[in-house]
């Protein structure tokens, strides 16, 4: 499929989109220039139908609208990408939507993706920071074989951002301290125990994540499923 009967697509699929879907993304954050309001399964099977295609998700990501770039880190073929784009597109980030998605569906499979999730932590920029906290809580799901030590490392990192009172990087915060202690019971018990620390923190970003994540780290149905 090339660039022009993607779009195509993109207008046939729109068709079914309900008239008030982009207002309905617009309350939620989602603030593209530009969208059809497709949902994102109906994105993940054409992905599926098109397979990996590095230069056509490059002209996708170009094309900047929601539905072009989505699309985009769905189809691109990790092993083509390099550090120098992963740079250029987390810094095209200009809503949560899609830096999460890109982190989901491309940088989370990177073998950078643990050094540009603490890297990246540290930038000012909203949602190059929020795609560091997004990375580590994507690796603390999706990563299966790395040892605990390798997450326990994020710690320090949370405590830090902890400080980031902007809502797209406090809940990004928060999603990464919550996915990591509820990694294993070991890495429940170290959560819990930097929970209560960042806590004592007496900026407001930092005792809400705190708050948050205690709730669900300490969850009866996370807690039971330890236990199996």
């Amino acid at each position: 499929m090339n660039y022009e009967e993607v779009l195509e697509r993109f207008v046939v699929l729109s068709q079914k989109v309900p008239t008030k879907s982009a207002e309905h993304m617009s309350r939620v954050g989602i603030t593209p220039k530009k969208t059809y309001g497709i949902r994102i399964p109906h994105l993940r099977e054409l992905a599926r139908e098109i397979g990996k295609d590095h230069e056509l998700a490059l002209r996708l990501w170009e094309s900047n609208t929601r539905e072009t770039r989505i699309l985009a880190c769905m189809i691109e073929d990790k092993d083509l990408v390099t550090e120098e784009q992963m740079e250029k597109w987390v810094t095209d980030f200009n809503y949560w939507e899609i830096c999460d998605q890109c982190c989901m569906n491309l940088f989370e499979k990177m073998p950078i993706a643990y050094e540009k999730a603490v890297e990246w932590s540290f930038r000012d920029e909203e949602f190059v920071k929020r795609a560091g906290f997004a990375l580590m809580a994507r690796l603390a799901v999706s990563d299966k074989k790395t040892p605990d030590d390798e997450f326990e490392k994020f710690f320090p990192h949370i405590m830090r951002g902890s400080l980031d009172d902007r809502n797209y990087v406090k809940k990004a915060v928060n999603w990464a301290l919550c996915q990591v202690g509820k990694r294993n019971r070991s890495l429940n018990k170290k959560a819990i125990e930097n929970a209560l620390e960042i806590k004592k923190i007496p900026e407001g970003s930092a005792k809400w994540i705190a708050s948050d994540a205690l709730r669900e780290l300490r969850d009866e149905k996370v807690q039971k499923r330890f236990k199996k």
